[in-house]
């Protein structure tokens, strides 16, 4: 099974970083003076780390792990300063990397990912440089709670119980500090201080997860490096502020280890964007969420069971409105969303609440309440985030996961598409005002 899930990693982080970076090996004849073809310059990373568990709560503390320790490894392409995307982020460097780690005990096993990253430049001079390092992508782990001889429910805190992880595949986000030291043009003492996060956003249950800050030390070497620097290109600002996003997505959700199915999740999100610079777009939208785990069907005592409460469609259904933030990378779009509800029925049914307050009849919440803590009920806000990569045109797909501060409601997977209108400067009489991704728009 680890051998199946593997080979799925490999594929599906392949092609996204091959999305992503799309237009660094295809250029158009105008520029073919100024381009090679394809980009031969690159580099390799190879980097030790050592770190430690962030959060020391009982799910850890059971299994008193050591230091967790690994080793990255990276294949690293500079900016060529010949595309609109390099430019607007002042050329950044992309890469794809794979990282193994030893998680400190038995019974958390190992661990290996892969993911594609971005290297965005802070402070560069002859000698030293620093880097802000994103990094999305998964990881297999090689113990779960499913693997281990003790799944008894009954031992939940027990240390014989693996609680950490619910399976073998997992969400990996990493982001740190990347400082390198030059020692020549083509090699350079590397370092990184940062933060790396594991858990499957109860896609399977437990979903503990483990959180780990970690500081390493490496090199990088450049291959096959280019003797002169390529002529930059000046590019022209999107020719688009405004744009308008509608998504559809869905998902299942596991709500508890004795739960013999999962529950469906779905949502629709629309909402408008405005571009404040070429990479960086701020606005707001409506969702509509629906949630077929909100119901006393399940081993979870997060909803109440009590007979008073009949569990309808529309006790599943909630609609938020929210503040939109999208970090544009070329063809991959970061999104960042802070939302609160204004519809929401569950908020009344939360197991806790429905015990302690109404003993003598269900009594309404307000819309706007102060939660009686993470795990116990759901806050009146949520957050969501992900990404997002444009497969064609003005359309996109998407993953992203919700949240309720820092407890995953679920993961889901979508499709978006981008309205964007064209700048009035922009816009020609008896053609469309709605912008088309094509390659070499900025030709025009």
């Amino acid at each position: 099974m680890k051998r199946y899930f593997l080979l799925l990693l490999i594929a599906a982080l392949t092609l996204n970083f091959a999305t992503a970076t799309e237009n660094q090996s295809t250029n158009t004849l105008k520029h073919s003076s100024l381009l090679k073809k394809g980009n031969d310059r690159f580099a390799i990373k190879a980097q030790g780390f050592m770190g430690f568990y962030v959060d020391r709560q009982p799910h850890i503390n059971k299994l008193d792990p050591s230091a967790p320790t690994g080793l990255m490894l990276g294949i690293e392409f500079p900016s060529l300063q010949q595309l609109p995307w390099q430019q607007y982020l002042q050329n950044p460097t992309v890469g794809l990397g794979i990282t193994y780690m030893n998680l400190g005990s038995e019974m958390l096993g190992h661990a290996v990912a892969m993911y594609p990253y971005i290297l965005l430049n802070c402070v560069r001079t002859e000698h030293f440089e620093m880097k802000v390092k994103l990094a999305p992508g998964l990881a297999v782990v090689s113990e779960h709670w499913y693997t281990q001889k003790d799944t008894d429910y009954d031992h939940y805190y027990d240390p014989t119980t693996n609680t950490i992880f619910g399976c073998y595949l997992n969400a990996y986000l990493n982001a740190g500090l990347n400082l390198n030291f030059p020692i020549t043009r083509n090699f350079a003492i590397n370092s990184e201080i940062g933060f790396i996060h594991l858990s499957n956003g109860r896609t399977c249950m437990p979903n503990v997860g483990a959180n780990i800050f970690y500081g390493g030390v490496g090199m990088v070497a450049t291959i096959n490096p280019e003797k002169e620097e390529r002529t930059p290109i000046q590019f022209p600002n999107l020719p688009y502020k405004w744009s308008l996003n509608v998504t559809a997505a869905a998902g299942a959700q596991a709500s508890q280890i004795t739960d013999t199915h999962k529950f469906l999740i779905a949502s629709f999100h629309t909402g408008a964007i405005y571009n404040v610079c070429n990479w960086y777009g701020v606005g707001l939208g409506a969702d509509v969420f629906f949630n077929d785990a909100i119901d006393r069907n399940t081993t979870r005592n997060l909803y109440s069971k009590d007979s008073r409460i009949n569990y309808t469609t529309k006790d599943k259904i909630r609609v938020g409105v929210s503040l939109n933030n999208e970090f544009q990378f070329g063809a991959l779009t970061a999104i960042f969303d802070w939302g609160v509800y204004m519809y929401n029925p569950s908020r009344n049914y939360f197991y806790d609440y429905v015990r302690d307050y109404c003993k003598d009849g269900l009594v309404k919440r307000p819309l706007f309440y102060k939660s009686l803590g993470a795990g116990v009920d759901e806050a009146f806000h949520y957050f969501r985030f992900g990404v997002k990569v444009r497969v064609w045109d003005n359309i996109y797909l998407q993953a992203t996961a919700k949240t309720h501060m820092q407890i995953a409601e679920y993961v889901e997977f979508g499709v978006n598409y981008q309205i964007p209108f064209l700048r009035e400067e922009k816009r020609e009489e008896g053609k469309s005002i709605i912008f088309h991704h094509k390659k070499g728009w900025w030709e025009k």
